[in-house]
């Protein structure tokens, strides 16, 4: 019971920053906009986390930091794509390249400096009941912070007349722009939230999942969190259940190990984006489905004037 209720707490860990992301990038590409750049926001939101919580010592001050370093990269991305017109793919591919040497040079001189890290709730007496208290009552406030945005996301698509415009967005912008809806302006919001919440899953890895500054340390979580969004085929429930499938294969690849499986080290670090492809193959056999959920705007260029 113990080694179950570890791994179920590792997938956890593993699989939220995959949450804050793919949700940011859920509400975006609900708007009609693709973002490729998931990955440059997370590992710029990553670095100044760490890079803020390691001058100042408050590690929420780092949070913050990283959830505005996402959201001014997005700006840079909505700029170019939404006011200049510029296409989003060769955009959100430049605004990952641009995260990812923009990062290793600012933590150049942080590489291998370990941080205390945002730690468990302590919760007295229900953190302390056994099964359920390690389950429920003794996670970090960032995963709670997921629980809280995931239940927050699907609100706000499904519950209010400002979701239902962000999808109407999506669909037909230019529907939207005849009954008087600020079509790009809204847009923005949308990236914008998307790059916060892509900061913010970069915060975790640096301050909670691993505080210690490693070149790259998003790993590629930020192309998976793309294809969570598939995955999930535009859902938010899906999209969370996804990202916690692959936090546990993350996560299966170290109790392999544990129990004597002879695999090489490099094969098992290949399972979460062996994983991706696969499950991305799979879901193609279907494009059916895909077109049905996917936003029909989805990545094309808009202009009220055009």
């Amino acid at each position: 019971m113990e080694t179950a209720t570890a791994i179920f707490l590792a997938t956890l860990a593993a699989g939220t920053p995959l949450v804050f992301a793919a949700l940011g990038e859920l509400v975006a590409e609900k708007s009609g906009v693709l973002n490729l750049g998931v990955e440059g926001m997370m590992i710029a939101g990553a670095v100044l986390a760490f890079l803020v919580a390691a001058e100042t010592g408050v590690l929420w001050l780092g949070v913050l930091a990283a959830v505005l370093a996402g959201a001014a990269m997005a700006a840079l991305f909505a700029v170019v794509t939404l006011s200049f017109q510029a296409n989003q793919v060769a955009a959100g591919l430049a605004l990952t390249i641009f995260g990812i040497g923009a990062s290793a040079y600012l933590g150049l001189d942080y590489t291998g400096v370990a941080l205390k890290g945002i730690g468990p709730v302590d919760i007295p007496v229900l953190g302390e009941l056994p099964v359920i208290g390690p389950l429920l009552f003794a996670l970090d406030p960032l995963v709670y912070l997921s629980f809280v945005m995931f239940a927050a996301v699907v609100w706000f698509l499904y519950r209010t007349k400002a979701g239902l415009v962000l999808r109407g967005i999506g669909e037909s912008p230019a529907s939207a722009h005849a009954i008087g809806y600020p079509v790009i302006g809204i847009r923005y919001l949308a990236v914008l939230f998307g790059g916060a919440m892509a900061g913010l899953g970069g915060a975790y890895l640096a301050l909670a999942y691993t505080p210690l500054w490693v070149e790259a340390m998003t790993a590629g979580r930020g192309w998976i969190a793309l294809a969570l969004v598939v995955f999930g085929t535009w859902r938010p429930g899906r999209v969370m259940l996804g990202a916690y499938l692959f936090g546990g294969i993350t996560i299966v690849q170290f109790h392999v190990q544990a129990i004597g499986i002879d695999l090489p080290p490099q094969v098992l670090s290949m399972l979460p984006y062996l994983a991706t492809i696969v499950v991305l193959v799979l879901i193609s056999r279907h494009a059916g489905m895909i077109r049905i959920n996917a936003p029909a705007s989805l990545g094309m260029s808009y202009h009220p004037a055009a």
